[in-house]
């Protein structure tokens, strides 16, 4: 990065214009010899240093508040997302609106949970590991799964872009305030809320908008939005009850009656 010169360096332009006696010792101390002194070195290894200084806390800030980049280690939002794509994800829209329906996000699991979904059996262990999931239920939203079918409100929730129906159930649940219920879209596949109850949105990173490998899969992360359904009879009479984080199997271990699971 080209910086002005130093104002104690002096230029061969500048002393030739003055007048110098002759002789011997007629050499003006003030000359330049063409070497800076090694003030001026120094000075300018300081200018680089601030230089890259500056340029590092950019990066951190714009990675911790603006967007950073991450990659899909597993097959759980398959077939919106693929093993090994990379994303950019956006952290700003979130600072003025809450997430909506469809949105695909990516968050910090409750400790308990991340454990659960990547096997770890130390109950001391904190997750780093960050999800990426489908946003499916919002605040304060009755959901149910059964049949096939996501219910919201007891409206059917019908999702274009599912790899299969899912093949388990979720009785009748109220999501709690401030939290969001998310879903893999490998609705077989995938350790997500309908394991581990709601996500808080304190635990949220971003929303997943852009994806940048491979080239030939370039682009904006699938369009495709979930719609509601008509109403629909309540599959039966029982009130629905607080989703709350559920109690959790032997790490890494599916629930009775569910595929094994993928974060």
């Amino acid at each position: 990065m080209p910086t002005n010169p130093n104002p104690d360096f002096s230029s061969e332009t500048e002393h030739s214009k003055q007048p110098t006696p002759a002789g011997p010792s007629s050499k003006s101390p003030g000359k330049s010899t063409g070497r800076p002194p090694q003030k001026d070195s120094e000075g300018g290894w300081k200018e680089v240093a601030k230089t890259i200084s500056l340029s590092l806390v950019l990066a951190l800030g714009i990675r911790q508040f603006v967007a950073e980049a991450r990659y899909i280690p597993s097959e759980s939002m398959v077939p919106t997302l693929q093993i090994n794509d990379r994303l950019i994800v956006e952290k700003l829209s979130y600072r003025f609106h809450s997430p909506e329906r469809g949105d695909i996000i990516v968050f910090m699991p409750p400790d308990a949970a991340g454990r659960y979904c990547l096997g770890i059996q130390d109950p001391n262990v904190r997750i780093k590991d960050a999800f990426i999931k489908r946003v499916v239920a919002l605040p304060g939203e009755k959901v149910e799964v059964r049949e096939g079918t996501v219910f919201i409100n007891d409206r059917p929730l019908q999702e274009s872009y599912i790899a299969a129906k899912p093949e388990y159930q979720l009785p009748p649940s109220i999501v709690p305030p401030d939290s969001f219920l998310v879903l893999g879209d490998n609705r077989n596949n995938s350790c997500d809320g309908h394991f581990w109850g709601p996500v808080p949105s304190e635990n949220i990173i971003g929303r997943a908008a852009f994806r940048f490998w491979p080239p030939n899969r370039m682009g904006g992360i699938s369009e495709q939005q979930p719609v509601l359904g008509p109403p629909q009879p309540p599959a039966s009479l029982v009130q629905p009850t607080p989703l709350e984080p559920q109690p959790l199997e032997s790490p890494g271990q599916p629930m009775p009656g569910v595929p094994p699971a993928q974060p």
